[in-house]
């Protein structure tokens, strides 16, 4: 937590100047986050991304300096998984890999908006988590991200660009949550959910996936764009994805923004993306989905 405040303090170092501004605006009455601390955050932001134009970049470059304000933000597995019915969960003080690269999508989507609201917040990352941009319970959670892929593309979010810059055909059945019913607290206290499960892996199974292999990566790179999303393929029996994050160019080289588990905090991985998949026995290689 501590590089959390030390994150704050930044944030807030940086609304001040910009209390001016905010003065000459008319405040919208808005939906408050549940915890002051996010809500807190959020406003900074929100301010923040104002007053240095982050909001006039493109989206890309957008994305690429909102990911930065939470650099060395702490890595919490399982916020999202805390409630005993499935809710709309915002949690910027803890992240895993998929709640960064989601509260960051919909930020930098959303900050183009002069007279941003959280309640826009809130609607669009209600959008990129859940099937048909709506939560309904637990089995509408997109949890498969090959699925979040095929999902947001069909909305008109992303592109998945794998196949076009030389990815090979993936082929892998998935099945691995209906297959470890006990990994997962809302299945085991309601089973019904696991028939609805098990048909949205029978639907990925139907589509064809492609994948640049991780042999293959440093060949590629130069075509993957900063603030590109990046999947992890995983070896993994019955499991698409292992971990996800940001594409940022570094030297030259592609590199990896994350909230990593192994740092237990967001960072940009130390090595290139394609030596750190080769370092590790488990990962198989990358999916790329492109902001639109």
């Amino acid at each position: 937590m501590k590089q959390f405040f030390q994150i704050l303090v930044v944030l807030l170092i940086s609304l001040s100047s910009c209390q001016g501004k905010q003065s000459q605006q008319e405040v919208r009455k808005e939906i408050q986050l549940s915890d002051s601390t996010d809500q807190e955050i959020f406003n900074s932001i929100r301010e923040i991304a104002g007053s240095m134009s982050i909001d006039s970049l493109p989206l890309n470059d957008r994305v690429i300096e909102v990911a930065k304000m939470f650099m060395q933000t702490d890595y919490v597995g399982g916020t999202l998984d805390g409630n005993e019915k499935e809710q709309m969960v915002v949690n910027f003080r803890e992240l895993d890999c998929t709640t960064y690269l989601e509260n960051v999508v919909a930020l930098s989507k959303v900050l183009s908006n002069d007279s941003l609201t959280t309640d826009d917040f809130l609607k669009e990352l209600e959008n990129l988590r859940y099937r048909n941009g709506k939560l309904t319970d637990y089995a509408s959670r997109l949890h498969y991200f090959s699925d979040w892929i095929y999902e947001n593309e069909k909305k008109g979010i992303v592109k998945n660009i794998t196949c076009e810059i030389g990815g090979e055909k993936y082929n892998k059945t998935i099945n691995f949550m209906s297959t470890h019913v006990d990994s997962y607290p809302a299945l085991k206290v309601d089973v019904s959910l696991v028939e609805e499960i098990r048909k949205t892996e029978n639907e990925i199974n139907k589509r064809e996936l492609f994948f640049i292999p991780e042999n293959n990566i440093k060949n590629l790179e130069n075509k993957i764009q900063n603030g590109d999303l990046i999947a992890i393929t995983t070896k993994i029996e019955g499991l698409d994805i292992s971990h996800v994050g940001i594409a940022i160019h570094v030297n030259n080289r592609l590199h990896l923004m994350h909230a990593s588990s192994k740092a237990k905090k967001v960072v940009i991985s130390d090595i290139p993306l394609a030596e750190m998949l080769m370092q590790s026995k488990y990962q198989s290689g990358i999916i790329v989905a492109r902001l639109k």
